[in-house]
């Protein structure tokens, strides 16, 4: 029998719109491995309201004609599934939903890598907004995080190749590398002038994503459980590492999630069903129609002690779930306010099942237990507090060396870190006076480097290498400070 190819593609055109009406017909939930995204295992799909198949059918004879143009006449040769994977981004790209994307059987596999074992890159979630690859938050301990990558940092080149007409799995595909590559980035951020290169050293991100540690408060023996991210054994071992803590006699705990992009929904789920009682639900799924599913625990009562979260703006997705209950059933949260990501993505097979190509899709909201969608708005802190200033301060782009008498914001950078690491220049306005001087030899002096009072690249490297030392070693970490001093108040 022939088929025309024009036919091939009207048919798999047709078979994807319908099968996510119907894809999990007779089946049970395909279980998604997403991070930062949320998934779930729950799926409602509606029925079909708009155009019978008749007038869908009529409407993809337009596709067929594109396709037999495009085949016939293009100037240049081009691969049929080019044509396909085309149409399926344009009809994502009509959504404007950064969270829904197509994904070839490679991008899958990355995928579900950051889920169930360790990987390569520079240890950063990634985002589509506005058409530019956008850091949701640099993983702790990561590349990214040691070369001062923040949230909201927009990825503009990669190895001075654009990004631009790239989606996010084409441009997460030019990051990620082999452990022990080199790529530079060209990063824009918000309160930069213009933007700046960042050269990172590609690394093994590890699967290990809960730390525990004690701290006395006050003659009480504290807990603290840090979350780096929601992936498929987290649950089990935040369990592990609080029932140590509990048989430890711990009085207190602080859950920190800053930083921390999100990841399995069920994860969470998992974490909360050990905090929230049965009272009021932990979690409300809405699906398209508005209709709301509310999850409930078997728990009878909150824990003995009291019990705060720590987050900030990298704080995204499944970290928004679990701060934002634990907020409403009374704990505080302490920082600053979270990413703001309120959304269920769920992944579907697309096409021969051999292939591996799946589909990201935006099915659900979540709400928190009062109901309250935090998507674009983010959960506010019960009790805010910002890092010192030099936790923010921008990198010191140095095309010329800095000397006295000159003034620049690359200089206003500087004197902020070296304020910070307590190399007090008196002012932090931009411009080099014989105090800066100062403190840039004391700092010169005391770090073996040459004495000359003046920032060259090689200085400037090494005030920002202190600071990301300091950042890591969690020295002047205000926040976290905050969260053990209320604790107990």
């Amino acid at each position: 029998m022939n088929v025309k190819k024009r036919d091939i593609v009207l048919f798999i055109l047709f078979a994807f719109i319908v099968g996510l009406l119907g894809a999990f017909t007779g089946l049970k939930i395909y279980e998604a491995k997403l991070q930062p995204n949320i998934t779930s295992e729950r799926i409602e799909l509606g029925s079909k309201t708009k155009n019978s198949t008749g007038d869908l059918a009529e409407e993809l004879e337009k596709v067929e004609q594109v396709y037999e143009l495009i085949e016939e006449n293009y100037i240049e040769d081009i691969e049929e599934g080019q044509l396909i994977e085309g149409a399926i981004d344009g009809m994502l790209e009509t959504l404007d939903d950064p969270y829904s994307s197509f994904m070839t059987s490679d991008a899958t596999e990355k995928f579900n890598e950051q889920i169930e074992s360790s990987f390569q890159g520079i240890g950063a979630e990634v985002s589509m907004v506005e058409g530019k690859v956008t850091i949701i938050a640099p993983i702790k301990d990561s590349p990214a995080e040691k070369a001062g990558l923040r949230p909201n940092d927009q990825i503009l080149q990669v190895d001075e190749e654009k990004l631009d007409g790239l989606n996010l799995n084409e441009a997460v595909e030019r990051i990620r590398g082999e452990k022990g590559s080199e790529v530079t980035i060209l990063v824009e951020r918000k309160g930069s002038s213009e933007p700046f290169d960042v050269t990172l050293t590609r690394d093994d991100i590890p699967i290990e994503t809960v730390y525990a540690e004690v701290e006395e408060v006050d003659g009480k023996k504290t807990g603290i459980l840090d979350i780096r991210s929601f992936s498929q054994t987290t649950a089990d071992e935040f369990k592990d590492a609080l029932t140590e803590l509990e048989n430890d006699g711990i009085e207190g705990l602080v859950i920190d999630v800053r930083g921390n992009p999100g990841g399995l929904l069920d994860s969470v789920e998992e974490i909360l069903n050990l905090f929230v009682p049965s009272d009021v639900p932990y979690i409300q799924i809405e699906d398209r129609n508005g209709n709301k599913e509310e999850s409930f625990t078997d728990l009878a009562e909150k824990k003995p002690y009291p019990i705060n979260v720590v987050t900030d703006e990298g704080s995204a997705s499944a970290s928004e779930i679990l701060a934002v209950a634990l907020k409403e059933i009374g704990y505080d949260t302490v920082g600053t306010t979270t990413f703001g990501k309120g959304t269920v993505q769920q992944a579907v097979p697309v096409g021969d099942q051999s292939e591996g190509n799946t589909l990201k899709l935006t099915f659900f909201k979540w709400l928190s237990p009062e109901g309250n969608w935090i998507n674009e708005v983010g959960v506010e802190p019960t009790v805010e507090q910002k890092q010192p200033e030099f936790f923010y301060a921008n990198p010191i782009q140095v095309k010329k060396t800095f000397t006295f008498d000159q003034t620049n914001e690359n200089i206003e950078n500087a004197q902020i870190m070296l304020k910070g690491l307590g190399y007090d220049p008196k002012r932090t306005d931009g411009y080099f006076d014989k105090q800066t001087e100062e403190a840039v030899r004391q700092f010169q002096t005391e770090n073996d480097l040459k004495v000359t009072g003046e920032i060259d690249e090689e200085t400037a490297g090494k005030i920002e290498l202190k600071v990301v030392e300091v950042i890591r070693e969690g020295k002047q970490d205000l926040q976290l400070e905050k969260a053990l001093e209320v604790l107990y108040k």
